[in-house]
């Protein structure tokens, strides 16, 4: 790593100007944080962190309206256990358990209709997460249809990480001089997806893997580009990530699935930046339950947007180490695993500025 990191400042020397780069995949931030990378980049290379977290950037809307779902008589909602301790605008899903609630932890959409086929009440799977997780849902779904289980629903909440990154490259309030891409969601999208952040905004990016080694080689190549006055997407994880990606899930997700406006905590809506289920799939879409819901309200003085868009590092927060901490957290960035203030509060609070 000592010598990557030579070759970063010999190059940050060149580019002589400061530079932001961002990363936008939850397993990078921590392997950063963790890694202590950003301690180990030349003076004027910031590392910020995107909104790469799936669960925070759920908005508490999806969540009043997972809340009011269970409280449907015979009704089981079924989360992965990220989500658990994700404030509402009331309580958590954790919260309305102990209240007595149906509400169970599951690590696949499949154990989800394993418990629909079992039980024969209405389930309720929250559909939470990226690129990554929307292939085995769909799957559960065909599964569904093909076992005609008519009590597995679906409430979808898959978001899509190229939309947000665009929203980012036209925020006025972040400048961004490069991306190092998420790995894992690229295996999905292909490295293509990305490349209107150089042809149309002239920000070059790098497909990375989660090594601290394969991290630095992202931020020496977005470096080596911003100072030769270059933008393109590298793609430096090409043992699993292929220009086009993986078209037969691609597909698999285009049977159910069709990209929709969605929200953003921190973002608001970004244009066709989610995932709802087409119309023939409609006896599987949850939403569609009237139910009531109370006016959306963020955690008072929750700071979790900003840090989401990398505007701010999560010490600017107010909250952050002072009542808010992973055993106490208060905000969505602190409750996930993936989340920003999760990774700062465990590895880099104390070389905090």
């Amino acid at each position: 790593m000592a010598v990557l990191v030579h070759r970063i400042a010999d190059a940050a020397a060149r580019l002589g100007r400061p530079a932001t780069l961002m990363e936008v995949c939850g397993t990078h931030t921590h392997a950063v944080a963790a890694a202590g990378l950003r301690r180990m980049l030349p003076e004027g290379i910031r590392l910020v962190s995107g909104p790469g977290c799936p669960v925070c950037v759920t908005p508490v809307g999806y969540l009043d309206r997972a809340l009011a779902l269970a409280a449907r008589p015979g009704t089981v909602l079924c989360t992965f256990g990220d989500l658990m301790r994700v404030p509402s605008s009331t309580v958590s899903l954790e919260q309305a358990r102990a209240a007595g609630r149906d509400i169970r932890i599951v690590y696949s959409p499949r154990d989800a209709l394993a418990i629909a086929q079992e039980t024969g009440l209405q389930l309720v799977f929250l559909a939470v997460g990226f690129e990554t997780t929307t292939p085995t849902i769909a799957a559960a779904l065909a599964e569904a249809e093909a076992t005609a289980t008519p009590n597995f629903q679906i409430l979808p909440g898959n978001k899509l990480i190229p939309p947000a990154i665009a929203a980012l490259v036209s925020d006025p309030d972040l400048e961004v001089h490069g991306f190092l891409l998420p790995g894992h969601v690229s295996v999905l999208t292909g490295w293509r997806a990305f490349e209107f952040l150089a042809d149309e905004h002239g920000v070059p990016g790098a497909v990375v893997g989660f090594a601290p080694t394969d991290i630095l080689r992202g931020v020496l190549e977005l470096v080596e580009q911003n100072g030769g006055g270059r933008s393109e997407i590298v793609n430096l994880y090409s043992t699993v990530v292929s220009p086009s990606g993986n078209r037969t899930a691609a597909a698999l997700v285009e049977r159910f699935f069709a990209p929709a406006d969605d929200s953003w905590r921190g973002f608001g809506v970004i244009p066709r930046s989610g995932l709802a289920l087409r119309p023939e799939w409609a006896h599987r879409d949850a939403s569609r339950i009237p139910v009531e819901l109370p006016p959306p309200q963020e955690p008072a003085g929750c700071r979790c947007g900003e840090v989401l868009r990398g505007v701010i590092d999560p010490p600017a927060c107010p909250l952050f180490d002072e009542g808010c901490t992973p055993s106490t957290p208060v905000g969505a960035c602190m409750v996930s695993s993936e989340g920003t203030c999760s990774a700062w509060f465990r590895n880099d609070r104390w070389g905090a500025t």
